[in-house]
């Protein structure tokens, strides 16, 4: 099912020369129009003129949330301020926020994405999407909502929180879509079974779930629990918000990136290299429409590889495989490079396991030590202590082989571990590094 089929089916060919007039335009305007960017090009010795074809993207320079930082507030804003007409902010964790703004032709693009992702996912006209996703600052909300109505859905504003209150909504309104993070999907089922509301007693069909990497485990316990399909879609503030790219119902295998509208590029983090199609490394993306706030080789930090194979249903944009994880998000224990989705795979393949963990690193000394607490059944939990024992020591020897890292194991009761709202917070890293 496509929102756009004019764009979304573009010859290869077509596509990359639409892509390479905006480009060109882009890069122009930004030169003129902000400072920052035209003192980073004149740097590196580039010129708007020197972008001739694609493959001159990788002479730019790379911009970074660090460069956002420099420039806040609105030091990065290529129009004049009466032509914004909506600011949001990213939810950083240390510094200053970064700071995106919106023309009127921005938030009207915003809202073309959108329909294009819940339209991916098998959304359409008639349905109740639930809408649990923040509003305020934090894009999602907004940006999912403005997309629910281009296509003629009829939006619940819910926001987050007071889950309760959100499955009687659900129940009594007869939402048929759910949008939120795929951990407070699984926080709404450990609710719903408390209250013992089984989900046959909703008319969910389908749920559209990003903001946070997530494994086909969690898309399993997901979809089991809510009896739904679950489909990952990706985004982020600095490049638009939600609305960049989507999986699509008909394969689930990759998200689709909206290429008429941004530019990706995968490379080696350490390095900076361009790197072919179909290799691991750090997504990059630069904006081709946006005109309050365009970025130029955005550095997203997150882990993924780029898809060229045809999709059965219809889109030829490149997709993206999912998120696997962040530079950011990479622990180094005693040398080893740990991501949390390593220990998340891990973890989800051990029957007995709930869906809900979290590490805690401290350092001894010189040495560091990582504690994997996880959340296990109410069966497994009452069972004796030996059995106890004997899956703590399976969950330690299994990261061990897969890591190459020893860790200590803390198996906890259900409802130990605090739920998120929001985004699920993984990892505490208690070293002075």
């Amino acid at each position: 099912m496509l929102w756009n089929e004019e764009f979304e089916t573009l010859p290869r060919e077509a596509l990359e020369a639409l892509q390479l007039k905006r480009l060109r335009a882009l890069v122009e305007r930004v030169y003129a129009a902000v400072p920052y960017y035209r003192s980073k090009m004149d740097q590196s010795g580039i010129k708007p003129s020197d972008i001739k074809k694609l493959s001159d993207l990788s002479k730019l320079p790379f911009t970074t949330k660090e460069d956002l930082r420099i420039n806040y507030p609105f030091g990065l804003f290529a129009v004049p301020f009466d032509q914004v007409v909506r600011i949001h902010v990213s939810s950083g964790t240390t510094g200053k926020p970064t700071v995106v703004g919106y023309t009127k032709r921005d938030i009207d693009s915003w809202a073309e994405l959108m329909a294009r992702t819940l339209y991916c996912g098998g959304a359409h006209q008639g349905d109740v999407v639930h809408n649990a996703y923040g509003y305020g600052l934090f894009t999602g909300g907004l940006g999912a909502h403005y997309g629910a109505e281009k296509i003629g859905a009829a939006v619940i504003p819910i926001s987050g929180g007071n889950s309760k209150r959100q499955i009687m909504i659900m129940q009594d309104f007869g939402s048929t879509v759910l949008m939120c993070t795929p951990s407070y999907a699984l926080n709404l089922a450990d609710i719903m079974k408390e209250m013992e509301v089984e989900s046959s007693s909703l008319k969910l069909r389908v749920g559209l779930f990003g903001a946070e990497p997530w494994s086909e485990k969690i898309r399993e316990g997901i979809e089991k629990r809510l009896n739904i399909q679950a489909i990952d879609i990706y985004g982020l503030s600095e490049v638009m918000g939600p609305g960049v790219a989507s999986e699509c119902l008909e394969e689930k295998r990759g998200l689709h990136i909206f290429e008429d509208f941004f530019i990706p590029e995968i490379i080696n983090p350490e390095t900076g290299e361009v790197l072919p199609h179909g290799e691991k490394g750090e997504l990059v993306f630069t904006t081709l429409t946006k005109e309050a706030f365009p970025v130029i080789r955005y550095r997203t930090k997150d882990i993924t590889k780029l898809i060229t194979e045809p999709c059965s249903c219809g889109r030829t944009f490149h997709r993206m495989q999912r998120i696997t994880g962040r530079t950011d998000d990479m622990l180094i224990i005693r040398g080893v490079n740990v991501f949390p989705s390593q220990i998340e795979h891990v973890l989800m393949s051990i029957e007995g396991v709930e869906p809900h963990y979290q590490i805690v690193v401290d350092r001894d000394g010189a040495l560091d030590i990582m504690e994997v607490q996880v959340e296990i059944s109410e069966e497994i939990f009452s069972d004796e202590v030996k059995v106890l024992e004997r899956l703590g020591k399976r969950i330690e020897r299994e990261i061990k082989d897969l890591l190459g890292v020893s860790c200590k194991v803390k198996l906890v009761e259900p409802k130990t571990i605090q739920r998120s709202e929001g985004k699920a917070k993984r990892v505490i890293d208690n070293r002075k590094l």
